[in-house]
């Protein structure tokens, strides 16, 4: 699809050749996998979890894990005008030549765009429909532990940690395919690796009955886990996104958490904790940083602030991070959990935005959950927050929580008002926010059981708290989309039947269902009743003594430990964190002699929690936090380095320039200067915007360093780290004055790669015209008419197309616009416009 890439919207998500991309050679290769992931390639990208996996299958030779991203409605229409098939940002290979696809399943409302991206590469959504000669189609993530809607979609479907188990399954491809092995014998074969569930190999029998296992001692399936984080390798050398959403080195400091929030989905089936241990997350910074060219750290872990060494972790990295303006993210705090130094040292780099989550109002709802924090806790925690500097919080609240009444809503708004007033009158700039999400059943939960209040009674909640928010200024309120939350309920706890309602749903165009602007739950609907469902069962109520949809995946929870804490739950009691405490005997670990229900893998893993100290930072004193930082406005040299911007890079925006050229001179170890205020800035500037889509063979852009270089010292340590079709030429050595010359001339080639004697015809007939008028739009958003013939200063023909030189000593105007307008039937599938020179005032 890469021959469309003129005409693509966005066409950047589709280059496949960001810095570090990993390339093989197909022939040396003999498993082929596509990681995909259902959403757009900017949400993906911002995705862990495929770059953990992408590290773990590349690390082998005869692998190759290529990626595919969501394209957007507009993209695949144009692919259907053209009859060609979705493939993978690598190597261009449609989807349905790969020996396997493995789909992240991170959530429930992606589960259309899983038949849309199977859709777009011709293969058929059911695994019934499928033979030898399709894929291997595979899923993986939280979702999976009860993916039985989507269950006749997947051949199998990894379940737990994925870094050792697809590994495993790409070898039983390969030994597969090298022995000519049936696809029954495969999917057999894949039986024996923990953590391999395949659904064609169990029975629905139908609502209120257990499902029927088929094949004999495969009756449960237990999740892998990697049983020390440190054994396995993370991606420090990670591919470079040309956008993100979440666009930063990400290090996963720690996996699992057993504060035992009761209806935390993530914290029940990621058991136990393992931590990396501090030299090991010191390498993984020190190399990331290096390799990745980042400007942020973001330190991951579904509760991060219980990292037993977060004070000695912040202590080792704190320099590092501020000599090079390098910010630290801490998200998923709990409250008290950050010391103050902590505070004080993130807050002299950058200052992000602090979110702590009580998720309740009320210190009842707070114990029913388990969320093991008080009132004055988090008022102390905010006003450590503001004495640093901080000018705003954000809380997190859950709505619809088992046995919540008004009382319990009302506490939110009174909870929030008592944070805005903890704050002193120096912070100029207050606001207190709250994003409040309706609640949702999940299963492997103690909360897997309860009912999810109704679609109305979410909207009447949400604007009962929306009402109650807008009588008190300084504190306001953001909530969940109802209509996601009730999708959601339904396909959370939902069973084989709703496969027949996602099929439906997806043919009636319901498409991005977690995007605000796109969700409609009329197809939905519209599917559940032609399917004879009911859409309010599936959300009410479940028989703590009858059969679950995911009763035979295990997460290593015992039902006895679950229905213990629900009970716990309703009488409003909390039950400690483990980790520090006692056992509470879930089922999952080895701990002080217990068996764990993971007895598959128990024979050659050590099932239990890792963590760095015993309690948190018992690694002694710690060195004194100074606050002092190397001076980042130091101006040493200024040079223009030119460049070559070609291939894939020509459909690079400027603004994505940016980003590529700061974290090149970063890897580059080419330290730039910063500008000075609260959010310094690279002192990087570039000449006109090229339009993407075209090629240059002489861009530029000015650079101001801390430190002087030769100039071709500069050349050589940027022509490495630059991505592919951007090729620096040479650093001319600048004043160190801001104002630089700009061209006022540029030569354009345009090469006609379709009817070129029409094309010239009509370059001759505005080339003999006295005037040329356009429509151009103004600053003011306004149109105005404008003669752009002056703009062509010279014009010679040659082989299949013209030399242009353009002049911008009076106007300006896109070359690629300027061209479409005086070729105004043409497609840019027609012609190529490339840069070649640009001329300078004398």
């Amino acid at each position: 699809m890469k021959e469309l890439l003129p005409i693509l919207p966005r066409p950047s998500r589709y280059l496949g050749s960001e810095w570090g991309t990993t390339s093989k050679n197909p022939d040396t290769v003999t498993v082929r996998c596509a990681l995909a992931f259902p959403d757009m390639y900017e949400v993906g990208m911002s995705y862990l979890g495929q770059k953990i996996l992408s590290q773990a299958i590349n690390a082998h030779p005869q692998f190759w894990a290529e990626r595919v991203y969501t394209p957007c409605q507009e993209t695949a229409a144009i692919l259907r005008e053209h009859n060609t098939l979705l493939t993978t940002l690598e190597s261009d290979t449609p989807l349905k030549d790969m020996d396997t696809i493995g789909f992240s399943l991170t959530h429930e409302l992606c589960y259309t765009n899983i038949l849309y991206i199977l859709d777009l590469a011709g293969i058929p959504f059911r695994t019934s429909d499928r033979d030898s000669s399709h894929p291997l189609i595979i899923a993986g993530g939280g979702a999976t532990f009860n993916a039985e809607p989507m269950a006749p979609f997947f051949d199998a479907m990894v379940i737990g940690d994925g870094e050792e188990t697809m590994p495993a399954v790409l070898s039983c491809i390969e030994q597969a395919k090298a022995e000519g092995l049936s696809r029954p014998k495969l999917l057999k074969n894949l039986t024996t690796i923990p953590g391999i569930y395949i659904p064609s190999f169990f029975e629905d029998q139908g609502p209120g009955k257990p499902i029927k296992p088929l094949v004999e001692g495969y009756e449960t399936v237990e999740k892998a886990v990697v049983d020390d984080l440190n054994s396995t390798p993370f991606p420090t050398g990670q591919t470079i996104p040309f956008d993100a959403i979440h666009d930063r080195l990400t290090m996963e400091i720690a996996r699992g958490c057993t504060r035992g929030c009761r209806f935390c989905q993530a914290g029940m089936i990621y058991r136990p904790v393992r931590e990396r241990s501090l030299d090991e997350l010191d390498r993984i910074l020190t190399d990331g940083l290096a390799e990745t060219g980042y400007e942020e750290t973001s330190l991951l872990s579904l509760s991060t602030g219980d990292y037993s060494g977060l004070d000695s972790l912040f202590t080792r990295s704190f320099d590092k991070c501020a000599s090079e303006q390098i910010s630290i993210s801490l998200p998923s705090l709990r409250v008290g959990s950050l010391s103050a130094p902590i505070m004080e040292r993130i807050s002299s780099i950058r200052r992000t935005g602090a979110t702590l989550a009580p998720e309740a109002g009320s210190q009842r709802m707070r114990d029913v959950i388990n969320k093991g924090i008080d009132e004055e806790g988090l008022l102390e925690h905010v006003r450590m927050l503001f004495d640093n500097g901080w000018q705003g919080v954000k809380l997190y609240f859950m709505v619809g929580l088992p046995t919540e009444t008004d009382e319990d809503l009302d506490a939110i708004v009174d909870l929030c008002l008592k944070v805005r007033d903890s704050a002193g009158r120096h912070i100029k700039r207050l606001q207190v926010s709250a994003a409040v999400s309706p609640f949702v059943p999940k299963p492997q939960t103690p909360f897997q059981w309860e009912s999810q209040i109704s679609y109305d009674e979410i909207y009447r909640r949400v604007h009962y708290l929306r009402d109650q928010f807008r009588r008190h200024k300084r504190i306001s309120i953001k909530y969940h989309e109802p209509e996601m939350t009730s999708l959601e309920g339904v396909f959370s706890r939902g069973d084989r039947r709703l496969a027949e309602v996602v099929e439906r749903a997806y043919a009636k165009g319901a498409l991005f269902s977690s995007w605000k602007d796109h969700l409609r739950l009329e197809p939905y609907k519209e599917a559940m009743e032609e399917a004879g469902l009911d859409w309010d069962k599936y959300t009410g109520s479940r028989d703590p003594d009858g059969p679950l949809p995911w009763d035979h995946i295990s997460s290593g929870l015992t039902k006895k430990y679950l229905l213990k804490e629900r009970e716990r739950a309703l009488a409003e009691k909390i039950t400690e964190d483990c980790r520090y405490g006692a056992c509470h005997n879930c089922g999952v670990c080895e701990f002080d002699g217990r068996k764990t229900t993971l007895t598959t893998q128990a024979k050659d893993k050590d099932i239990r929690p890792r963590l760095v100290f015993p309690q948190r930072d018992q690694e002694g004193e710690q060195p004194p936090y100074t606050i002092e930082k190397p001076d980042l406005t130091i101006k040493e040299a200024h040079f223009r380095l030119w460049y070559e911007k070609n291939g894939p890079a020509a459909y690079l925006s400027q603004l994505e320039l940016q980003a590529v050229f700061e974290r090149a001179f970063r890897r580059a170890g080419l330290p730039m200067a910063f500008s000075a205020g609260f959010h310094p800035m690279p002192r990087l500037s570039f000449g006109k915007a090229l339009p993407v889509g075209v090629s240059s063979n002489a861009e530029w852009i000015n650079v101001f360093l801390r430190q002087d270089f030769e100039s071709t010292e500069v050349i050589k340590k940027l022509i490495p780290n630059m991505p592919e079709g951007l090729a620096p030429i040479k650093a001319d050595r600048l004043s160190m004055g801001k104002k630089q010359p700009q061209s006022v001339e540029e030569v354009f080639e345009i090469q006609f790669t379709k009817d070129a004697k029409k094309r010239l015809t009509q370059w001759q007939d505005f080339i003999n015209a006295e005037e040329f008028i356009v429509e151009k739009r103004t600053k003011k958003r306004g149109m105005k008419q404008v003669n752009v013939r002056p703009i062509i200063k010279e014009m010679t023909e040659m082989e299949l197309g013209l030399i242009l030189v353009m002049d911008w000593r009076e106007l300006y105007m896109s070359p690629l616009a300027l061209c479409m307008a005086i070729m105004k039937d043409a497609s840019q599938l027609d012609f190529t416009l490339t840069k070649t020179a640009q001329r300078f005032e004398k």
